[in-house]
């Protein structure tokens, strides 16, 4: 059964704008749905807060403060937020529109992937972060339901709705904001909230992709953080006999349980996969996932296997451990020493004459096919004196040294080497080196005071995206022109980073008191204030006469823009209602029994009533009609 025909927004257009057409998912703060943008004609994603947590101050902050972060993110990775605003309770965001899939849904039906596969997905994932981590923002809830993948391949990080400052620290008393499988050990202990627990949490997922299993796993969450906290992850390569080595490094220094230990965000962990791709072979980028066997694999322990390198490649140190002496023993396991049979004991001379032997037959043929090449090492992310300092211990010589910009590698360090790092190259050749200017930058125009179309098109010409548009009263900027800019301008920011812009609604209007007035005086009034006029259609019973203004809508005092529409609503007249017979009452059961009718209460005492207490007379008889809300008089005596 499609549940969306039971939804109460679907067919519904938010803002005059956006029609919504079906549900997408929904979640623990919002749900989404896939709309069109009446205005633009295009299709786009809508992100509505459920009603309960709109009441929710906290929560609808929470909701504004992730479209205002993600719109500074101008970055092919990220989803883009476009507009956000309220209407009728619901409170909103636009976003950009992925058809496709989740990470999730990938992982439920291939299990784990192939190496190459893995880290395609984990490169745009750790730029997108990158972008996020320059700006100024963590993520923190890094999961494999928040990257989404398009039907072209493309890879978008999406859901910032945890986004904190890089230096944000959140109480997390009886709370921990993010999901458990993914959660950092300093999250779960202290609420620490910078871009290393992303960092951590992309380790969790490269580990989840390449074994197609979460390395932490329990029967409650409670057992799961406890693991976080305690539990070293473990190498794939323990999972997935064969796996490069080079992956296990990549698991072990993303999430390592102290976070000093760690790339100090996605930038660095971002050059550490590449340097890592760089060394791996075709084989081993294509190593086949175990689910992916044919069924002959599938009973190795019948047969000889390869040990896995889990058995000897030494665990990450706890903690509290010496993290140079760790980062060494993870890096360089000793070999143990080989064992010698019977068969292989010789003399010293005999094992030195097999060797000259060995040696001098062989010469010829090593310096021809070996001695006259290498490979270019790995030089990604390393300063410039780095890199000499590695091709010279190659042997090779440094060629050109360029410049270019670069949006995830930090300035002075390689981006690029020509050849590529594993590329054979003859020991007499030269490596040329390219290394990162940072990001280009550039000034934000001031375009205060613009109108909204020439202030796009002057961001654009600047190579800037506008952003998200939000509408404010002002009374020194005419309406539909700027009236500032998000960063400043003048400041320096990277090329195709969003700026939003703050558009002038115009002067406010006060809206005029209009209930109770004929229509031609309400009408006259309202226009005089530079108001529009719309009739409701249907009119309403009212204490105000037939024909009368019986209600506005917004009501009096409330601000609104010139030109905004005034809804009128007219009075079919008051509700004619029966009278109660009080003749011969006590003047206080009369006035309750008519009060409790809808009728107001007056007395006529005169002078002989002076200190009477009984209702002589009624100014309309019991059994009559008279309108709701009008005045009984009662004669007494």
């Amino acid at each position: 059964m499609d549940t969306t025909l039971q939804d109460p927004l679907v067919g519904q257009v938010l803002d005059g704008r956006y029609r919504v057409e079906a549900r997408i998912a929904v979640g623990g703060m919002a749900t989404v749905y896939r709309a069109v943008d009446t205005r633009l004609d295009r299709v786009l994603a809508l992100k509505v807060m459920h009603p309960a947590l709109a009441a929710d101050g906290s929560f609808v902050d929470r909701f504004i403060r992730e479209a205002k972060s993600v719109a500074r993110l101008a970055h092919p990775n990220v989803v883009q937020v476009f507009d956000q605003g309220t209407d009728r309770g619901y409170v909103y965001l636009a976003m950009e529109y992925i058809a496709g899939c989740t990470l999730r849904d990938v992982l439920r039906e291939r299990g784990a992937l192939q190496p190459r596969a893995a880290l395609d997905i984990l490169e745009p994932m750790l730029a997108a972060l990158g972008a996020a981590h320059r700006a100024g923002f963590v993520h923190r809830d890094m999961k494999p339901e928040n990257v989404l993948i398009g039907d072209d391949g493309r890879v978008k990080v999406a859901d910032f709705g945890l986004v904190r400052g890089v230096d944000t620290v959140t109480n997390t008393t009886g709370t921990v904001l993010g999901t458990v499988s993914y959660l950092a050990p300093e999250q779960i202990e202290n609420g620490a909230a910078d871009p290393r627990v992303d960092v951590y949490a992309c380790g969790i997922l490269l580990y989840e992709m390449l074994t197609g299993e979460r390395p932490h796993e329990g029967d409650s969450p409670a057992i799961v953080l406890y693991k976080h906290l305690h539990d070293d992850v473990p190498p794939p390569s323990a999972a997935v006999p064969g796996m490069a080595y080079a992956l296990d490094e990549l698991v072990a220094s993303a999430t390592a349980r102290n976070p000093q230990v760690r790339p100090h965000d996605a930038v660095a962990l971002l050059a550490q996969v590449r340097e890592a791709r760089g060394g791996l072979d075709a084989a081993q980028l294509d190593a086949t996932p175990p689910q992916a066997l044919s069924s002959e694999h599938h009973n190795a322990e019948d047969r000889t296997s390869v040990i896995p390198r889990a058995l000897t490649v030494p665990r990450p140190l706890p903690v509290n451990e010496d993290t140079d002496h760790r980062t060494s023993r993870l890096r360089s396991p000793a070999p143990l020493p080989p064992r010698r049979g019977p068969g292989l004991r010789r003399g010293p001379m005999a094992v030195v004459v097999v060797v000259l032997l060995v040696l001098g037959a062989g010469a010829g043929v090593w310096y021809i096919n070996s001695g006259q090449f290498t490979k270019v090492p790995p030089l990604l992310a390393k300063t410039e004196k780095q890199a000499r300092d590695r091709l010279a211990r190659a042997g090779l010589d440094v060629g050109q040294v360029g410049e270019a910009y670069s949006d995830s590698v930090q300035r002075g360090t390689v981006i690029r080497t020509d050849p590529k790092a594993g590329e054979r190259i003859r020991t007499t050749d030269s490596v040329s080196l390219t290394l990162s200017k940072g990001p280009e930058t550039v000034q934000v125009p001031d375009v205060d005071g613009v109108a909204l179309d020439e202030a796009r098109s002057a961001l654009r010409d600047v190579g800037l995206e506008p952003g998200m548009v939000t509408r404010e009263f002002s009374e020194d900027v005419a309406k539909g022109s700027v009236i500032s800019t998000g960063p400043a301008g003048g400041t320096e920011v990277r090329t195709g980073s969003a700026v939003s812009l703050t558009v002038s609604k115009g002067n406010p209007v006060d809206i005029p008191e209009v209930t109770g007035e004929d229509l031609q005086d309400a009408r006259a009034e309202l226009e005089e204030a530079g108001l529009e006029v719309e009739i409701a259609t249907g009119r309403i019973t009212s204490e105000h006469d037939a024909g009368r203004v019986a209600r506005q809508s917004p009501g009096a005092g409330s601000e609104a823009v010139e030109g905004d529409t005034v809804t009128l609503t007219l009075s079919k007249g008051p509700e004619m209602i029966e009278v109660p017979d009080v003749v011969g009452d006590g003047v206080d059961e009369a006035t309750r029994t008519l009060e409790a009718a809808g009728f107001r209460v007056e007395e006529d005492r005169g002078l002989l009533g002076l200190f009477g207490d009984t209702v002589d007379e009624q100014s309309v008889a019991g059994g009559e009609t008279a309108p709701e809300g009008s005045t009984i008089t009662l004669k007494i005596r």
